[in-house]
């Protein structure tokens, strides 16, 4: 019998949306064996019991892992316990780990998590062990801004609305999570204090050091299932021109960011794992259109592209995938 040279994949916390969408990708990713998918709550049960997108897809039902029989495990039970799994789980050396939580994003002592946003950190994702999934909102917004703070360009404070859809609040229902609340609504939550706006500014100061210019965030809870569209405005004093210059040269090698001269719109992104960034000049202020798929780039497309750079493949490698345009 031939022996498989794919990457042995194991989930744990497999019941959630973003488990659900990773289940999807991997199960047609061309170099990965779904292994095991566990859910503490779904022990014995179909997948596709829980997922019913994957019905006719998989056969597989939610088990314990076998982490000898096992590569790569994504962690994907929620902010709080991944943190509280790993204190509790002994997982041999060879295992590596994407957490996709928001447990080890921040930076400090103990924590020998890379911070898992490929356009920023891709050379350290490759030759890490464990990564730091970013949150959604983080990945637009740093999409959005990390260029300029490279270049030493934020010289004002920063003024973003971010729009995300029901999926980010996650697959349990809550009041402004239901259907009869959210349809034909908004709403703002978090204002200025939203809990990824830490990993927004430790990422601007890992390519600005010293950086202190305010990240003034509101986030808005809208009316469509899934899909982030940020505008974020500054001051800037150089051209459109110069804007755009900076962008295409900060992102030339991403195949996942595309800078686009048109206005975009949400259904340009959402199924698929692409950042799409646009940018207008107006009197002396920039603004950037940033938009991502919450649940793709923001959560498990993200999470395989690193799992694709933890293992030397294509970043690319089972991530094409097709806007929902209509």
């Amino acid at each position: 019998m031939a022996v498989s040279n794919k990457i042995r994949v194991s989930i744990i916390g497999g019941a959630g949306y973003t488990a659900g969408e990773l289940i999807r990708i991997l199960l047609y990713h061309p170099q990965a064996e779904l292994k095991y998918i566990q859910s503490s709550s779904n022990l014995g049960k179909m997948v596709s019991f829980i997922h019913t997108d994957l019905l006719g897809d998989t056969d597989m039902v939610f088990a314990d892992v076998n982490f000898s029989d096992t590569d790569i495990v994504f962690l994907c039970s929620g902010h709080g316990k991944s943190i509280e799994y790993l204190n509790n789980t002994e997982i041999p050396g060879h295992v590596k780990i994407i957490d996709l939580s928001q447990d080890f994003r921040l930076k400090r002592e103990g924590n020998d998590f890379i911070y898992g946003l490929p356009e920023l950190n891709r050379e350290q994702i490759r030759i890490s062990s464990k990564i730091a999934n970013p949150g959604c909102f983080a990945t637009a917004v740093e999409l959005a801004l990390i260029p300029l703070a490279a270049s030493r360009l934020i010289i004002d404070e920063v003024h973003i609305t971010a729009i995300t859809g029901s999926t980010g609040a996650g697959q349990n229902p809550t009041k402004t999570s239901h259907f009869s609340w959210r349809d034909n609504n908004l709403s703002v939550y978090k204002a200025f204090e939203h809990q990824h706006l830490d990993e927004i500014f430790q990422s601007l100061a890992q390519v600005h050091p010293g950086f202190d210019k305010k990240i003034n965030l509101i986030p808005v809870r809208g009316n469509h299932s899934r899909g982030i569209f940020v505008t974020a405005y500054t001051a800037f004093d150089g051209t459109i021109s110069d804007a755009k210059a900076i962008f295409e040269k900060f992102f030339a090698t991403h195949p996942f960011v595309n800078i686009t001269a048109e206005n975009p719109d949400l259904k340009q992104v959402v199924n698929t794992n692409k950042g799409l960034l646009h940018l207008e000049k107006h009197g002396n202020k920039l603004l950037i259109i940033s938009c991502i798929d919450n649940l793709l780039k923001g959560a498990s497309g993200q999470a395989v592209q690193n799992m694709n750079l933890m293992f030397g493949l294509d970043e690319r490698c089972g991530l094409s995938l097709k806007a929902s345009g209509f």
